[in-house]
């Protein structure tokens, strides 16, 4: 089993309403005993809440009672984040997607949960290496 578990927001979003996903995000907040992910995941995660007509607490609640845990320190990795908005701006790269990316390339055993698997296959960490992605 991976030492990080990373989450992006589809899985998050998926879980907490009724999306088509929805079993399948929730197998895997089953599976795992929480993810470490970032706050532009969580942004993310609350603003399509927010536009479905959900609360948005609900994302807030998951750090709250441990689910999700805040392990990035976004101003410290800014660098890195821009160098990879820059790489894969054709896409383009987003800002949660980009700050996943970093995260994965600070474990080398780390897997990305994400609904989003037609971007996570371009994406490369350490320049070459495709980011391990667990998908629907």
């Amino acid at each position: 089993m991976p030492r990080k578990n990373l989450i992006d927001a589809g899985p998050i979003v998926a879980f907490l309403t009724d999306e088509a996903n929805h079993d399948w995000a929730a197998d895997q907040f089953s599976r795992f005993e929480s993810f470490e992910t970032c706050e532009a995941v969580l942004a993310e995660a609350c603003a399509r809440l927010a536009y479905a007509g959900f609360e948005q607490t609900a994302v807030i609640r998951l750090v709250d009672e441990g689910a999700l845990r805040l392990t990035f320190d976004t101003a410290y990795n800014i660098g890195r984040i821009v160098a990879l908005m820059d790489k894969y701006r054709d896409l383009p790269m987003d800002f949660a997607d980009a700050c996943l990316v970093t995260m994965s390339e600070e474990e080398k055993d780390s897997l990305v949960v994400t609904l989003d698997q037609k971007d996570f296959s371009v994406y490369r960490r350490y320049g070459r290496q495709a980011v391990p992605v667990l998908t629907p």
